[in-house]
């Protein structure tokens, strides 16, 4: 048997300028980790040829083609992906396989009989699949559930999800719906992890690679804004990179030099946004009822300095479904997580929206070679929140220029403000305002990001051009007044609060304007609470920077007090070097739960306050001074700090 180390493979094909790679029968590749690129095509030839990328290992291919991909044979390449493991909640994927079809070349259909249970470092077995509701997962089987699977190309209606089940129906290039399993699968195959410890569920995916470019059909529904979706994803055995799809394909021309990117692209198909599903997996789900789901849409925008940079990612609203799959009313509140979508991992899936009837194009040219969690910049479902710089291998899929270094990419994301909204305490809503001095105070595409879920009974939005923003991109300017826009079905309540503050130091306050009362609420230390009768708020509400009535007192009785939590000792501790008469301490959880009221505090050089029975999480300290002053500060509890 003649055996290619993946060592041995990188050598001799990084350095081939037309390099193809043959795969006889009867003998294998393995490539543990590293990067393996073929220029041209690949024939895992023989149905007992097999290419292992294991441990991340990844494959990049170089054809520029418009073809429907040069890859054949008998044979699998078989890689390694891990989807949620429990049998209530979904994955959105997309396969980087297709059927073997031996000597024709092109990219084929799939089905879920690809995927395998690995039973070892190239072994396989013990995979069935029920019709019934629930997968599940143990020491030698993995059952998946085909009642869940299904594929959703260019619609704007729930009942359009097209059922697959076990047939190989799913086209390169299409999603496909799946939900995980229950139980665990503590078997060792020399990955990172076990198979499933009971936390991710390792899958095999086992076919003729695709490669090339892959067209993806759009199209619009007229005046519906975008409601046209389709669910794709990455289709390839490695990374790409998400801005340039995104770019690309809605009317940018990218330069591969610099990043930089500028209007006028050729293809002008979908509206630059892509659309994470997230469902809830704690506490655990525990029912197949779509009322009682608890998911939504998280957005991203590939609105960063080039197109080399990392864009913005709206968490989803959490919110329950009916089964005519509209929100209903009973939900819970967002997470709290900041993830990063630049990359997509092998087998991601997402939803785009076509802006007209057409073909959006996924390229060799997007593929890249990133692990997951790599700078944090790519994970399956969800990602980590640093921002750094750090180092991607990209062989061949960007031209070879003599001097350009294209292995560098920052995911240092775009100054932004997230801010919270929770919905008549059901749900939070979180939209973002970032700042791009290369996009304009109107709607921009693929710098802006447009609701998928524009039939909520409650919520708040960027109004562009008459659409519901969820993600603003616009020069920063301390003067701008950013209207935002309240939507209310009844009475509802609705408590304002910046979530996060991400690389921005252009002011040192956030403030909601109140067009009607003439007020300004401090919503970065502070939450603004209203309700408000049925209607629409589109001219109300603004977001501004500068509080025009604001008075120096207050700035001086602010400098007066040190709130800090101690989280070492569990302890709120407030400072008052100047002696103020001090009438109470109130503080809050962030959604505007009353935790303690302390009053006539009188004067004291220090007020101790124990956190010790608090849970972990943000809260705000308000403190009034005898004298009616008042000042709002954010602090944070952790245990074991």
């Amino acid at each position: 048997m003649r055996v290619f180390t993946s060592f041995f493979l990188y050598l001799i094909l990084s350095a081939t300028a037309n390099a193809q790679l043959f795969i006889k029968d009867n003998t294998y590749v393995f490539n543990k980790g590293a990067l393996v690129y073929v220029k041209d095509y690949v024939d895992v030839n023989g149905t007992n040829s097999n290419f292992y990328l294991r441990n991340e290992g990844q494959l990049l291919q170089g054809s520029t083609g418009t073809g429907v991909g040069l890859n054949k044979g008998l044979g699998n390449l078989s890689v390694f992906q891990e989807g949620t493991s429990n049998n209530y909640a979904y994955n959105y994927w997309c396969s980087p396989i297709g059927v073997p079809q031996g000597s024709t070349a092109g990219n084929t259909v799939f089905g879920v009989g690809q995927l395998k249970r690995p039973s070892g470092l190239t072994s396989f077995g013990g995979q069935s699949f029920t019709s019934g509701h629930d997968g599940t997962s143990t020491n030698s089987t993995l059952v998946i559930s085909t009642r869940w699977i299904y594929k959703y190309v260019v619609s704007n209606q729930y009942s359009s999800w097209n059922y697959v089940a076990s047939a190989n129906t799913i086209n390169p290039g299409e999603g496909f719906t799946m939900k995980g399993v229950s139980g665990s699968d503590n078997t060792d195959v020399s990955e990172t992890t076990l198979n499933n410890p009971g936390n991710n569920q390792r899958y095999d995916f086992r076919g003729i690679p695709n490669e090339g470019t892959i067209d993806i059909s759009v199209s619009n529904a007229s005046g519906a804004n975008y409601s046209n979706t389709t669910l794709t994803g990455n289709p390839y055995p490695s990374a790409i990179n998400v801005n340039l799809f995104l770019l690309e394909n809605s009317g940018y021309i990218v330069n591969y030099t610099t990043g930089a990117i500028t209007t006028g692209g050729p293809i002008n198909v979908i509206n630059g946004n892509a659309y994470y599903w997230e469902q809830q997996k704690s506490p655990t789900p525990t029912s197949h009822i779509l009322a009682q789901y608890i998911g939504g849409y998280g957005y991203y925008v590939p609105n960063g300095a080039t197109a080399f940079s990392s864009g913005t990612y709206n968490n989803a609203t959490w919110n329950t479904y009916n089964p005519d799959g509209t929100p209903n009313t009973v939900g819970s509140v967002a997470g709290t997580g900041r993830y990063k979508r630049m990359f997509a991992p092998i087998g991601q899936g997402f939803m785009i929206a076509g802006t007209t009837v057409g073909t959006a194009k996924m390229k060799n040219l997007y593929r890249t070679f990133v692990k997951e969690g790599i700078a944090n910049n790519s994970q399956f479902e969800k990602n980590s929140t640093n921002s750094s710089t750090g180092s991607v291998q990209n062989w061949g899929a960007i031209p070879n220029v003599a001097g350009v270094d294209y292995t560098q990419f920052s995911n240092a994301e775009v100054p932004q403000i997230k801010i919270h909204t929770v919905l008549n305490n059901q749900f939070t809503r979180e939209i973002t305002l970032a700042f791009n001095p290369n996009t304009t105070d109107g709607f921009d595409v693929a710098m802006d990001a447009i609701s998928a879920e524009n039939n909520l009974p409650n919520d708040i939005y960027f109004p562009l051009n008459n659409q519901l923003g969820v993600i603003s991109t616009l020069p920063f300017g301390i003067d701008k007044r950013i209207p935002i826009t309240l939507k209310v079905s009844s009475d509802s309540t609705f408590k304002i609060f910046v979530g996060d503050i991400i690389n921005f130091d252009g002011s040192d306050n956030v403030y909601l304007y109140d067009d009607l009362t003439g007020l300004y609420y401090d919503i970065k230390n502070s939450f603004y609470e209203i309700t408000l009768p049925t209607g629409v708020y589109s001219n109300r509400f603004q977001i501004t920077f500068k509080d025009s009535n604001a008075l120096a007192v207050n700035a001086s009785i602010k400098n007066s007090f040190s709130i800090v939590q101690n989280n070492s000792n569990q302890l709120l501790s407030i400072a008052n070097p100047n002696n103020i008469d001090v009438k109470s301490v109130t503080l809050y959880d962030v959604l505007g739960k009353l935790i303690f009221d302390k009053v006539n505090l009188g004067i004291k050089m220090v007020y101790e306050f124990p956190t010790t029975s608090l849970s972990e999480g943000i809260y705000i300290v308000k403190l009034k001074t005898n004298e009616g002053q008042s000042i709002s500060q954010k602090i944070i509890i952790e245990k074991g700090k």
